[in-house]
């Protein structure tokens, strides 16, 4: 009886899917391929939320807010990291619309993701917060958006606050932009005001993809996902050309080939298609295993017909901050490696490679996009994968011109080639644009100064908002700069930057030495002038959080051979004596003489465990 249920459910979802799969065909004039660019918090998310429940996308019991954020991470801290491609379709004037959004995360650290996003789309929601205005991640994404000369809608959101100022940011976009002001969308993606206009806009307003069906496949990978029961599905957007269920593929970059198992379309949930056409967005599972044979940005095309050129226009991600990332365990090394690079499958940005330290054993060296990637790394680690993970010192690359005519990149300072070798060194600088409220314009240049920046510009962009340029060292601003800016503007300042290539650099190696031992995992490559505060700080700090042992523990800052500071933590000591009624006091003497040679000998074999609270705790100096 079992069986005969079961045989009836199975052949009943077989049914299901065949439905599914036999959907009509889309013409290429009725879809619209488009992605919501902003600054951090400006309310991307929320405005994707109302148009997918506008549309019918999402029924009233799966909503909930934000959501295309699918990891419990995004939604506490409610920033997006990842992008996320979804289909809505929307009937008007009779005929009914194809829409695929591509939603982009704001934060500067993530502007990878809004690169790839780009590259897949014709248009772009410029998203402007009407009580904030344009700030620096908003023109850093709408350059990026030009440059691939995407149609720009730009929308006014949060029109239902009080301290909404909606004249003055019209202002600021038509300046911007050049736009008309009636062009521009007044919406609240909190009570769906415009949401319909918006709609309206992007289907007469956005031009419908290009691309010839005839022609061989062109399919760009723009993001891919790891399912622990199906392998890699990798997200693609069609230039050119079809694709069909069980094709024979290649990807372009790896030269892999394999079967398309399943192709299809973006919703809620996956929906299988039969054949998929040029200027369409969708999924491919075929059966991927291994994280480094997908490479976003590569080019899917068939084998029997491959297509010249993979797809142009692809920005390549760069880490910016370098960092250890070893177990706590030295047994979980394995079980490490794997999960990174199953976060690598999803996260292009994330690069790592092994290395060995002689405080913390085997790990792996990763290159993050910033020090909110880095956070947000370790904690996906943590719950995704249950590894407990210590992290060292962040640092930038830097690249080393040894004497003898070589190029050395070091992206950790263990790596550094000894003193003696070495002609100059060269650091990253980048580009910084700050855009604040006028009153903060003093303390933010001092900030920056004091961070070796030369400032390069200043505009007002209106009475009270003022735009800095900044050329810095990447090293300076790795740290704390991002708090600082914050707490210095109340919040206000917006921070966005691009790096501009290297420049020579005064820099020495500070170790940490415990007992004259170094300490490789908490070496740092620092300025010179800063060396010596910095070294001391770190003394300091070390001295509280490291616990007191039964010896004395000496804890020295160094430059090669130099010792430039030194705290000493107090040995926890016992009364040795207190056992010792009166009588002669060469007895006391000897038990204290005693007692003194096993704390030398202890020191010589005893191990000094740095608590990972120590490493942390380096990230807030300043």
């Amino acid at each position: 009886m079992f069986h005969v249920l079961a045989a009836q459910k199975l052949g009943a979802a077989k049914i299901i899917i065949k439905k599914q799969k036999s959907s009509n065909f889309v013409p290429m004039k009725n879809l619209r391929n488009f992605c919501i660019i902003a600054h951090i918090d400006h309310g991307k998310s929320t405005l994707a939320d109302r148009m997918l429940e506008i549309t019918g996308t999402v029924s009233a019991r799966d909503f909930q807010n934000q959501v295309l954020d699918n990891m419990d991470l995004e939604r506490e801290r409610g920033i997006t990291i990842k992008s996320h491609a979804i289909q809505m379709t929307y009937e008007f004037e009779g005929q009914q619309y194809f829409m695929n959004l591509i939603d982009t995360p704001g934060h500067v650290d993530f502007s990878y993701e809004v690169s790839r996003s780009i590259a897949a789309c014709e248009g772009a929601l410029l998203v402007v917060d009407a009580t904030q205005g344009i700030q620096a991640q908003t023109i850093s994404n709408l350059y990026q958006a030009l440059d691939h000369e995407l149609e720009i809608i730009p929308v006014l959101n949060k029109m239902d606050m009080e301290s909404a100022m909606p004249e003055e940011v019209k202002d600021q976009i038509v300046d911007l932009i050049g736009c008309r002001r009636e062009e521009i969308i007044e919406a609240s993606a909190r009570t769906g005001k415009g949401i319909t206009e918006i709609l309206e806009a992007i289907v007469k307003r956005i031009p419908c993809p290009k691309g010839d069906p005839e022609k061989p496949l062109q399919a760009l990978i723009f993001d891919s996902v790891f399912n622990s029961y199906r392998g890699i599905i990798a997200y693609f957007r069609i230039f050119n050309g079809e694709l069909r269920n069980n094709d024979f593929v290649k990807f372009f970059a790896t030269d892999h080939e394999y079967h398309a198992d399943e192709i299809g379309i973006l919703k809620m949930d996956f929906l299988p298609r039969e054949v998929m056409r040029a200027g369409e967005v969708g999924y491919i599972i075929s059966g991927i295993k291994t994280a480094k044979e997908v490479k976003v940005g590569d080019t899917i095309t068939h084998v029997e017909r491959p297509c010249d050129v993979a797809v142009s226009g692809f920005q390549d991600v760069k880490p910016m901050v370098y960092a250890g990332v070893y177990p706590v365990d030295a047994d979980d090394y394995e079980e490490l490696r794997t999960s990174l690079e199953k976060l690598q499958l999803n996260d292009a940005s994330l690069h790592f490679e092994p290395e060995s330290s002689a405080a913390l054993g085997f790990g792996f060296r990763c290159g993050f996009l910033g020090l909110l990637h880095m956070e947000i790394v370790q904690e996906r680690l943590f719950r995704e994968f249950d590894m407990d993970v210590i992290t060292t010192v962040p640092n930038v690359s830097f690249k080393v011109f040894t004497t003898k005519g070589e190029e050395v990149d070091v992206h950790n300072p263990s790596g550094l080639p000894p003193v003696t070798t070495i002609e100059h060194i060269e650091e990253p600088y980048i580009l910084a644009q700050i855009i604040s409220k006028s009153e903060y314009t003093g303390q933010l240049m001092t900030l920056c100064i004091e961070k070796r920046g030369i400032m390069k510009n200043q505009v007002y962009l209106t009475s009270d908002r003022v735009e800095l340029t900044f050329e810095m060292p990447l090293s300076e601003i790795v740290f704390d700069f991002y708090d600082k800016l914050k707490s210095i503007s109340r919040g206000y300042a917006s921070f966005d930057y691009h790096i501009i290539g290297n420049r020579p650099a005064t820099l020495v190696r500070l170790d940490i030495l415990l007992n004259g031992e170094m300490v490789d995992a908490l070496s740092t490559l620092i300025h010179r002038d800063y060396a010596y505060d910095f070294g001391r700080k770190m003394c300091e700090k070390l001295q509280d959080l490291i616990p007191r042992q039964q010896y004395e523990v000496a804890i020295q800052a160094a430059i090669g051979a130099k010792i430039i500071a030194r705290e000493t933590i107090r040995p926890v000591r016992k009364d040795v004596t207190a056992k010792c009624y009166g009588g002669d006091i060469t007895r006391k003497r000897k038990l204290l003489e005693k007692q003194k040679k096993g704390k030398k000998r202890m020191r010589q074999i005893g191990n000094i465990e740095v608590p990972q609270s120590a490493f942390l705790a380096v990230l807030k100096l300043g």
